[in-house]
């Protein structure tokens, strides 16, 4: 597909921008060609051990996976049009019996609430409840917490299961808590974690951006309560949305005077 075509039909939009501020993820769903996903299960059952970062030579088809419309669509509007492919990359695989992991952040906890790194992470089979999918958090990537305390915690109320179809990509905040989860099944889950980072600040939104309307349809999301409703919490987490919100579209950090005024009415 061409670059225009890319930009038009794949960006994602204010509603759904202002959703990955607030949550922390998105999920995309490409169309593959028939086998695509199988091909790769394959070639992962075939390898010679864990290939680290290597992964990427080792099954080549992954290329298509990251290089696909949707997926870059949606990596380009959270990162910009210049993001790149990180080196580090790793095939997870959650055997049948595992136990289940702790929760814990990927990033270094530095509390800039900007976006400068996302995880890319492409499930290639179905997965299913008692295949030990990948729990997210939705909404940590603005908190942090010690990797000790985190491993305390088991079930969070608003906690999100990722059982996914086959050749779903979950775009998620480098910061977001997740954990995988015991596999009660009988056949090994796998998930192909892939890093990607943004390569300069944003000067303008890099998503199909509507100036007319983006602000209300942004605030669907940003607006969201979390699942312990209204609390202190709830509206310092909606002063670095919109703080978030207004660094993407290049306004800088700090929140003009009356931006949302009206988004707690």
């Amino acid at each position: 597909m061409s670059e225009t075509i890319l930009a038009k039909d794949f960006l994602l939009s204010d509603n759904e921008v202002g959703a990955f501020i607030a949550n922390g993820y998105h999920l995309v769903e490409p169309e593959f060609p028939e086998g695509f996903n199988e091909s790769i299960c394959e070639a992962i059952r075939n390898l010679d051990g864990n290939q680290g970062n290597g992964i990427l030579n080792a099954v080549p088809l992954l290329n298509d996976v990251y290089e696909h419309p949707a997926v870059r669509g949606a990596l380009s509007s959270i990162l910009g049009e210049d993001y790149s492919m990180n080196g580090h990359r790793h095939l997870h695989t959650n055997p049948p019996g595992s136990k289940s992991q702790g929760w814990h952040q990927d990033g270094t906890n530095v509390r800039h609430h900007q976006v400068w790194t996302v995880l890319g992470m492409y499930y290639p089979h179905d997965v299913t409840p008692e295949m030990g999918p990948t729990v997210i958090m939705p909404g940590t990537h603005m908190r942090n917490a010690p990797t000790d305390r985190l491993q305390t915690y088991a079930n969070l109320k608003g906690q999100y299961c990722l059982a996914v179809k086959a050749g779903t990509v979950a775009i998620t905040h480098y910061d977001l808590w997740h954990a995988a989860t015991l596999n009660r099944s009988e056949r090994p889950r796998y998930m192909l974690k892939f890093l990607f980072d943004r390569n300069s600040e944003p000067t303008a939104p890099s998503w199909n951006h509507d100036p007319e309307t983006a602000e209300a349809a942004a605030a669907q999301g940003i607006k969201q309560i979390g699942p312990q409703g209204y609390c202190s919490d709830y509206y310092k987490e909606w002063e670095l949305r919109k703080e978030l919100w207004h660094w993407m579209t290049g306004e800088g950090t700090k929140v003009p005077q009356g931006a949302f005024k009206d988004m707690l009415s």
